[in-house]
């Protein structure tokens, strides 16, 4: 558990730098985004966090922030605290059980100069079992240069090695995973899902309207920067993202700022994942839309988002 002293900032340097990108669970270390963090109460960290002038795949074609830098930013600050604060071993394996976010999408304003943004982070229902694994749930708010940004709830688990590798059996090798994962499916136009570059694009055209085929591309450098044994939660997050914004309206909400993400099982490399997108009445538009992912004959996820015009 957390020393509920109250400590001086902790910054990164030289010297410590590496331990924080082993941390976010990065290996390219201009995707780390954390520069520091400090305790601010009992049990309750600020985390800073630096969103650069131009981020290459979070920034939209209007030149604004995606609201999924946010959810990246809670990724890894939670990721920071649960190694350096709660003593999880950077051996255990973390996944999510369920994020959800809120961002104000006033704040997501790209200025050419990059932005500050500190993330308080709370926790709770912390849960130590005996085999080793640890359950926890982080609550955090944030703000960017002074102005108030978002809000975001995690549940997440920490699995040590044991009992990882024996979850997931033959698929707990991350490099034979990748190497046994599908060949990406040709992608839907990029602008139809708000993007500028077909590299950047996850979604493969389905077997009818509103419906696709998730599309995996382990070679990009952002959203697999290290090989991985399933498909990362940030990869289902960005497939909600475009799908809202592909069965959006002519004029209607396009830009997702609101993520209720609950993740019920693995996502494997090399089998088909589909996605589809409905609304509470079944149509195809509308500012709340539902997309489930569907992996065999099971639900692997299923992620509502709230979505505004920009």
């Amino acid at each position: 558990m957390a020393s509920s002293a109250v400590a001086a900032t902790v910054t990164t340097d030289r010297a410590d730098a590496s331990t924080v990108l082993g941390s976010t669970r990065k290996t390219e270390p201009s995707e780390a985004l954390v520069t520091g963090w400090r305790h601010s109460a009992a049990e309750e960290q600020t985390v800073t966090v630096r969103w650069p002038a131009a981020h290459g795949f979070y920034d939209r074609p209007d030149g604004t922030y995606s609201p999924l830098l946010f959810s990246e930013s809670v990724r890894q600050a939670a990721a920071v605290v649960s190694h350096t604060v709660f003593d999880i071993p950077l051996t255990h394996r973390l996944g999510w059980e369920y994020l959800v976010t809120q961002v104000d999408p006033a704040a997501l304003a790209g200025t050419g100069r990059g932005a500050t943004v500190e993330l308080r982070l709370r926790h709770t229902d912390i849960v130590r079992r005996r085999a080793g694994s640890i359950h926890l749930t982080t609550l955090a708010t944030a703000s960017r240069d002074g102005v108030e940004l978002g809000t975001a709830r995690l549940r997440y688990s920490a699995l040590p090695p044991a009992i990882y590798d024996r979850l997931r059996g033959s698929h707990a090798d991350a490099r034979q995973a990748f190497a046994r994962a599908l060949p990406p499916a040709p992608a839907l136009p990029p602008a139809s899902v708000g993007r500028t570059r077909e590299q950047d694009v996850v979604l493969a055209t389905g077997l009818i309207p509103y419906h696709w085929r998730l599309r995996t591309d382990t070679a990009h450098r952002v959203l697999f920067d290290h090989p991985h044994d399933h498909v990362p939660g940030m990869v289902l997050l960005e497939a909600a993202s475009q799908a809202a914004h592909a069965c959006a309206a002519p004029g209607g909400p396009t830009v997702p700022v609101g993520f209720d993400a609950r993740f019920y099982r693995y996502v494997e490399l090399d089998q088909p994942c589909w996605i589809t997108a409905t609304t509470a009445d079944r149509g195809p538009c509308g500012r709340s839309i539902r997309i489930d992912g569907h992996q065999g004959d099971a639900l692997a996820f299923r992620i509502t988002t709230e979505s505004v015009t920009r």
